[in-house]
């Protein structure tokens, strides 16, 4: 059986770490479980953790976010975003002052950190290989991570115990709940991959709906690089006739939005009813503004992603968005774990997405 549950919570995921204590707290009535912890910088940038509590015996879960760019630090007088590295560097330092004194150690990391470099193609680094060999090596029992950008990236660390976890339940939850009229059969709908890496997730997604699903071919332009990856020149779609049928798009992140509002466009250009966008991560790092246009377009009806990630209010705002809530599913985690009980139920949801798209056909 594990040791006494402890949280400790970096400060870019203190909005969903405090959310998920106050979770856990109520189940469990108990004040809480967060051990205090701070990474302090020195003047010249370097920076240390100090964790204010024992975490001997204890089971520990640490919570960060990589993707929080809203947290600055003073370095030579001058203020500087934190960036993935930054976290990265903040999740070894809370590691390394646990002192080899816990029970167990889990990181809860919702973004993978360097999960977009998985493998090479020139003489490149594999940084989310590194990453993970490295907290094997400081002593981390397990990493929980979502919707992984390839989860075989697993393969890196056989030995160690890494969850890639898919929000698939939240996200049908979402829209069954925001939408009454949709008519979940393969005449009605489709799921839509935005290109290769996503199938597997729309073909996960539709055999659970009953549909069929749709995919876009990216084309590149290998001569060049731009923005670290090759130019897309253009997105062919394979598959059949989206008329008339409400689309649902499937991928792991918006980044700077681009191909995805293509995709989005075509399909509505393709004569699709509805179009939605389900995406785990919504990073926007292109800014919000061409979203807002392609809404006003008419390109997309709703876009659907988790608050896993940072967001904007600005984001928050939008009549185009909807944030889909992970907290109590994290509590839910941390708390099954803690008990030394099988998160298969939690990480497999298979079966009560089936079951909830039944219930919603029978209009129950």
């Amino acid at each position: 059986m594990p040791g006494k549950l402890g949280i400790i919570v970096l400060e870019s995921a203190a909005n969903i770490g405090g959310r998920v204590d106050k979770i856990l707290s109520s189940w469990r009535e108990e004040d809480h479980f967060l051990i205090p912890a701070e990474c302090p910088r020195f003047a010249s940038g370097e920076g240390k953790c100090v964790i204010r509590d024992s975490v001997r015996d204890r089971d520990v879960y640490i919570l960060l976010d990589v993707c929080n760019t809203s947290i600055t630090y003073q370095m030579f007088g001058e203020s500087n975003r934190m960036s993935p590295d930054d976290h990265y560097q903040d999740l070894k330092r809370v590691i390394a002052a646990c002192n080899g004194k816990a029970d167990r150690i889990t990181v809860i990391m919702p973004f993978l950190y360097e999960g977009r470099q998985h493998r090479k193609t020139t003489r490149e680094s594999l940084d989310c290989a590194v990453m993970l060999r490295e907290l094997e090596n400081m002593g981390v029992h397990s990493i929980l991570t979502f919707d992984a950008h390839d989860p075989r990236v697993q393969n890196v660390v056989p030995l160690l115990g890494l969850e890639n976890i898919s929000p698939a339940l939240q996200f049908t939850q979402a829209l069954l709940t925001e939408y009454e009229d949709l008519t979940l059969d393969s005449d009605h709908m489709m799921f839509i991959a935005p290109d290769e890496g996503a199938t597997e997730r729309v073909v996960f997604m539709a055999s659970l709906f009953g549909v069929n699903i749709g995919m876009f071919y990216k084309r590149r332009d290998y001569t060049k690089i731009v923005n670290g990856s090759n130019p897309v020149i253009a997105h062919d779609f394979c598959g059949s006739s989206v008329e008339g049928k409400d689309v649902i798009v499937v991928d792991d992140m918006i980044a700077s939005g681009g191909s995805m509002l293509d995709t989005a466009r075509q399909l509505k250009e393709m004569g699709a009813r509805k179009v939605f966008i389900f995406s785990t991560f919504g990073l926007f790092t292109g800014g919000l503004k061409k979203f807002d246009e392609a809404y006003q377009d008419g390109w997309f009806d709703r876009v659907f992603t988790t608050n896993l990630v940072y967001q904007k209010n600005e984001l928050k705002e939008r009549p185009w968005y909807f944030s889909v809530n992970m907290d109590r599913y994290i509590a839910a985690l941390i708390d099954t774990l803690n008990r030394g009980e099988t998160i298969h139920h939690l990480t497999k949801p298979a079966g009560k997405i089936r079951e909830m798209v039944e219930m919603y056909k029978h209009g129950k």
